[in-house]
């Protein structure tokens, strides 16, 4: 159809330069050369504007060798020996031509400004849309949509890729495909393997791009495009794929290959963006889950330490009377308060009602009272303490109460976790601004997939027993107890086997005379 209309427009220009020569030779004794120049001057420009450079220096050349033939005597021949009028005529060809190259720049000027203004246009329009978008699939929609109009293709859609989940369903502009046959899912799997654009052409041959290669460039000139896909990229990954497609052979000029090349990143955020609110959607519900259990796991606790109270005074009244069950009733009612004891603080510490009072302390003071607190553990195994003397004086601002807490439940984790024949360690030292204490056995040690999650509460390790006497809690509420004053708890594997942790608490520069003395 464009050659067609072109033809046309070249036609009528040779009519009307023929037209027009006619009716001048009629009237030629009217005329004056000047006139018959500017005449020929009218119709190449009108030709240049009308259908580009080539007519416009054709029709000066025929103006040329017209005005030389039917304008300057001798009429009706070619002259080559008058001087004079040659010079005119190349002055009118020189000003044909060279005017022809000047519309004909403007022209080009002036059609990429309007490139250009589409351009601006389309990501003007591209980011009002897609931030009044309220929902982040609404904007990669907009998105979609931009791309289409401007491009001025039947379907253009984004695929989201996931390496956990694959493809999602696609996110199309209005009229485009929302299916994903096996064929193209492979097509689309290879572009994101590859990182690399590709081109289906007219018949179902596909070709794929270098990296270098410009995303819409077609691979060959002349070639017949049906669809295009294009690999959506944040740094260092790929996170989906633009797939357009139309029923024409698609043929995408310079600007609007620009335009394509500047829109890509954009969708390829709005994917992103689609996929960290899903992510924030998830995390959001997961706390709210969280929050929900922390309260029903507070409701519950406190309305089980009245029955747990009458059910171990009833047990130790049935003791006192010859039962031999009661023993293990009360056993049982002891676990259940310990549980019920570690559900409240844990679900206070959480809500921030848990307070800490940190005071000067000594870390002789507090290992101290660790080990007559857990002597009952030791009976049979050895506890060996070490404390650094050649440091500084091993003072500290903290918590003494909540620390021994701390300290106990490390002693407790360690006997339950030894065998019986080994010792277990309790040492402190200063480390820098930080009193250090650590807590050492030869246990079997943890799981290096386990490690990460051992102070989380109610984590129990994969293979672990379904009831080990414990809820999984005491780890959990030590190191809370840590950082509501200031300290860390850590732990990493014993030198030769086992587990260490490590309680680091604030320390300070003064004194023993100097603590005896705000005491």
């Amino acid at each position: 159809m464009f050659r067609r209309s072109a033809t046309v427009r070249w036609a009528l220009w040779i009519v009307i330069t023929i037209a027009a020569t006619l009716v001048m030779v009629q009237a030629r004794g009217a005329f004056d050369q000047v006139h018959v120049v500017l005449v020929y001057l009218l119709v190449v420009l009108g030709a240049s504007a009308s259908s580009g450079r080539a007519l416009g220096v054709s029709l000066a050349c025929a103006g040329f060798v017209l005005i030389d033939y039917f304008f300057q005597p001798p009429y009706g021949e070619i002259g080559i020996d008058k001087p004079l009028d040659w010079v005119a005529l190349i002055a009118f060809l020189v000003t044909a031509i060279v005017s022809t190259q000047l519309l004909a720049r403007a022209q080009m000027e002036a059609e990429e400004a309007r490139r250009r203004a589409v351009e601006v246009s389309s990501l003007a329009r591209l980011g009002s849309e897609t931030l009044s978008a309220g929902r982040a699939e609404d904007a990669l929609a907009r998105v979609a949509d931009v791309i289409r109009s401007t491009l001025n293709v039947r379907e253009c859609a984004i695929v989201a890729w996931e390496p956990t989940r694959g493809f999602r369903e696609p996110t199309a502009a209005e009229g485009a495909r929302t299916t994903i046959d096996a064929d193209e899912q492979r097509l689309l799997r290879a572009v994101v393997d590859r990182g690399v654009p590709a081109w289906v052409r007219v018949g179902g041959a596909v070709t794929f791009g270098e990296r270098s290669t410009p995303l819409a460039l077609p691979p060959a000139t002349g070639d017949a495009i049906e669809k295009i896909l294009i690999p959506l990229a944040v740094p260092e990954r790929v996170v989906g794929v633009l797939r357009m497609a139309d029923v024409m052979p698609m043929h995408l000029d310079v600007s609007q290959r620009r335009f394509l090349d500047a829109i890509v990143y954009y969708a390829a955020l709005a994917v992103e963006r689609v996929r960290l609110v899903a992510e924030a959607e998830h995390a959001e519900a997961l706390r709210e889950a969280d929050r929900l259990k922390d309260i029903v796991l507070a409701s519950v606790s406190h309305d089980l330490r009245t029955p747990l109270t009458t059910i171990k005074a009833l047990a130790q009244s049935q003791a006192l009377q010859g039962n031999s069950a009661a023993a293990a009733i009360d056993e049982q009612a002891d676990r259940l308060t310990r549980l019920v004891s570690d559900l409240l603080d844990l679900s206070r510490m959480k809500g921030g009602a848990f307070a800490a009072v940190a005071e000067l302390n000594t870390a002789e003071d507090l290992i101290g009272a660790a080990v007559r607190q857990t002597q009952g553990l030791f009976a049979a195994r050895p506890l060996r303490t070490v404390i650094d003397l050649n440091s500084p004086a091993l003072v500290g601002h903290f918590d003494f109460s909540q620390s021994l807490r701390v300290l106990c439940n490390l002693l407790e984790n360690a006997v339950r976790h030894s065998p019986p024949n080994e010792p277990i360690e309790l040492a402190a030292r200063r480390d820098g601004s930080r009193l250090l204490f650590t807590v050492s056995d030869r246990g079997s040690g943890v799981d290096p997939e386990s490690a990460p999650h051992i102070f989380e509460p109610f984590y129990r390790a994969p293979g672990s027993a379904p009831d080990t006497g414990r809820a999984g809690l005491g780890l959990s509420i030590a190191r809370t107890l840590a950082e509501i004053q200031g300290g860390t708890l850590d732990y990493q594997p014993r030198e030769g086997g086992g587990s260490v942790f490590m309680l680091s608490l604030p320390a300070t520069e003064l004194g023993v005379d100097a603590l005896e003395a705000s005491t």
